[in-house]
């Protein structure tokens, strides 16, 4: 899914209304439509519908969607009031219409002083549909402390497109409404998917309301979201005849004295990702626990007990995917294993861990190095070690985006809608992942999974996006079956085929 700027959307409103031969008001109606749908599948009818339902409207077309909503869920017999909050002397011609609408079935609170405004039970739900996404300044006056007076409710909040005050694409200030809930129209927006505004956002959902594809289609952007039928695209069914060689040899990096589990994680990860044959270069001492937690492994063994110090030939190309990192450490004589790896490696490489900590420490010579387009799995503080402290998320956005097309790498960013950046300068986001897999082993895992994708000849791109989506799928599952307090690692592992089989089960092949 593409991720349009506030300006494409609102031009996107105006091509479907021109193309589709549609008016405005009628296209208001579907997204109020589409919201209200959502609402009731959400099931906030608690109580026989009798929990009260506020709804904030403000003067433009988001005002005219809270109205309009507000008349919908009338009709569905819930209690609504409905305040408008007159922060101007303007409105748009569809408020007007809605307004209308509403006016003759229901009473409207108005307010332009902070005394008018409805008092609001712990209990409600509150819709908020004061700005939307064409909001480009801070929030003041009664708007401001409508705000305000959502915010200490302690109700739950519900915006309709994007919560009141955040901008959807840029750095937003002031007050902004503290979302539970967000519904967005058609697309996702930039600003729902960066951790600053998490607060602001709380659990979002993009519902369509039948905007023009062949806008969206041609429409450009450097921003993706990355989902269901796009990981269906890049996952390859296998054919009735195929072999183990048909999959490919991956060699993994990993291991020292205390984290060998890190190497069990990786390589673990990289077989349930269907890695045809899978190697292992580990210290000696990490024998006897890679081959009995997994037999299926082949084991390279270095000459050190405790650390890697060097790396298998690679001069015969005989691994299709080479990954280092997971528990590597960082002892002087890695760091000469790395320098001396990098400098013969000619395939992309999966960087994670260690080994881009090593390289964040001596980029003068190992950056250049790297293979054109690589793979680097950083977590936000190995990523700040590689490229420096950055101050906010957007200027983190264009630093991770610069990165990339300086060094010709991909970056996965890991977190919450952990972020793919490309060489070309694009961002994919992840639709996958929940807060259990904060927890230790989960991206050794991730780093094993995308191994295992690339050595069967998944280019670098679909290796890394399919990669971190089966990852995060994987997590769901996992998260399902053992709640996310008591998620590990191994649990993803455990999930990988389940994920598997369901894009396996829904993949568009003959």
């Amino acid at each position: 899914m593409k991720i349009l700027t506030a300006k494409q959307t609102k031009e996107l409103d105006a091509y479907t209304i021109e193309q589709d031969a549609i008016s405005s008001i009628n296209l208001m109606e579907r997204a109020s439509v589409a919201f209200t749908n959502w609402f009731l599948r959400k099931g906030f009818s608690q109580n026989n519908r009798k929990r009260p339902v506020f709804v904030f409207c403000g003067l433009g077309n988001n005002g005219g969607d809270g109205l309009a909503i507000a008349r919908l869920l009338l009709g569905n017999q819930y209690e609504v009031t409905t305040c408008v909050v007159r922060y101007a002397e303007t409105t748009s011609a569809d408020f007007d219409q809605n307004y209308e609408r509403l006016k003759k079935k229901h009473p409207i609170i108005e307010a332009t002083e902070e005394t008018h405004l409805p008092d609001i039970p712990a209990n409600a739900v509150v819709i908020d549909a004061l700005f939307g996404s064409g909001l480009n300044r801070t929030i003041e006056g009664i708007a401001a402390q409508a705000v305000k007076k959502m915010n200490r409710s302690g109700a739950t909040l519900i915006a309709v497109d994007i919560a009141s005050g955040l901008l959807p694409d840029s750095l937003s200030s002031g007050v902004i409404v503290r979302a539970n809930y967000t519904i967005s129209f058609e697309l996702p927006k930039l600003a729902l998917l960066l951790p600053h505004n998490d607060k602001f956002v709380g659990s979002w959902e993009a519902v369509s309301i039948g905007l023009n594809q062949t806008f969206i289609d041609d429409a450009p952007t450097s921003n993706y979201y990355v989902n269901t039928a796009f990981a269906q695209k890049i996952f390859k069914p296998r054919s009735k005849f195929s072999h183990k060689g048909s999959f490919g040899h991956a060699l993994m990096i990993a291991g020292s004295e205390g984290k060998m589990g890190a190497a069990v994680m990786a390589v673990h990860g990289g077989l349930r990702a269907g890695a045809g044959l899978l190697t292992v270069h580990l210290p000696t001492r990490g024998y006897n626990v890679l081959q009995t937690a997994l037999p299926e492994a082949m084991v390279s063994l270095d000459a050190h007990a405790q650390y890697v110090s060097n790396f298998p030939s690679i001069d015969d190309k005989k691994y299709s995917a080479i990954g280092i990192g997971p528990g590597l450490g960082k002892h002087s004589n890695t760091l000469r294993c790395l320098t001396k790896l990098l400098e013969k490696a000619q395939q992309p490489m999966v960087i994670d861990a260690d080994a881009i900590n090593l390289i964040a420490e001596n980029q003068d010579k190992l950056l250049t190095n790297v293979p054109e387009y690589s793979i680097f799995t950083p977590h936000p503080k190995e990523f700040e070690r590689l490229v420096g402290r950055t101050s906010t998320d957007y200027a983190r956005l264009r630093t991770l985006k610069a990165f990339c097309q300086k060094h010709r790498v991909y970056v996965l960013l890991k977190g919450a809608h952990s972020a793919l950046a490309t060489p070309k300068g694009e961002v994919y986001f992840n639709s996958t992942g929940n807060p259990g897999m904060a927890t230790a082993g989960t991206g050794d895992v991730l780093t094993g999974i995308i191994t295992g994708l690339l050595s069967q000849r998944y280019t670098p791109f679909e290796a890394a996006a399919l990669g971190m989506y089966v990852h995060g799928l994987a997590g769901d599952f996992a998260a399902k079956a053992e709640g996310q307090y008591s998620l590990m690692a191994s649990d993803i592992i455990n999930y990988m085929g389940i994920a598997f089989k369901t894009l396996e089960n829904n993949a568009n092949h003959e």
